[in-house]
């Protein structure tokens, strides 16, 4: 992860992609989030999706995962001081999550983020928010999930309060 003052608004990643299987959806449903349209393919046809689909939650944790992976298989290069950047800092929470489209089995999303807006923080002057717009799309480019994710980022030089 680069430093804050590194980070450029518009930057975009692609994360990858994942197909979502039968078992795969009804195994992580099961154990996180067991309504019947996510873990009963008999039930699910007479639910709202005709079909057995994901859990929101599901299609966010693979998106958790690609993004992780994304940033473990890039190596920042040292600043000119002779520093490697930080790791990244914890999040403090998602906005706007939203699930437009039910992620049926079968389905490949890809997964994407773009940095959208970077914000100072008085309280911790070491620290900046860096706000992301994270989507999914599906193979008949649908959009399944979309989110603006936020990330504390480490300063190279503290803002002065």
């Amino acid at each position: 992860m680069p430093w804050f003052e590194d980070i450029e608004i518009g930057a975009r990643t692609d994360l990858g992609r994942h197909t979502f299987t039968a078992d795969e959806i009804v195994a992580f449903a099961t154990k996180y989030d067991p309504q019947y349209f996510h873990v009963d393919a008999e039930a699910a046809k007479r639910g709202p999706f005709g079909t057995l689909t994901a859990s929101g939650w599901h299609t966010t944790a693979t998106w958790m995962k690609l993004m992780i992976a994304s940033r473990q298989g890039r190596e920042e290069p040292l600043d000119a001081d002779g520093n490697r950047p930080p790791a990244g800092g914890p999040s403090p929470g998602f906005l706007e999550m939203k699930w437009p489209t039910p992620v049926r089995a079968g389905d490949t999303i890809s997964y994407s983020t773009e940095v959208i807006e970077k914000i100072d923080m008085r309280s911790r002057p070491g620290w900046g928010i860096v706000r992301s717009r994270n989507t999914g799309v599906n193979q008949n480019g649908e959009t399944v999930l979309s989110f603006i994710g936020q990330g504390l980022i480490q300063r190279r030089v503290p803002k002065d309060t």
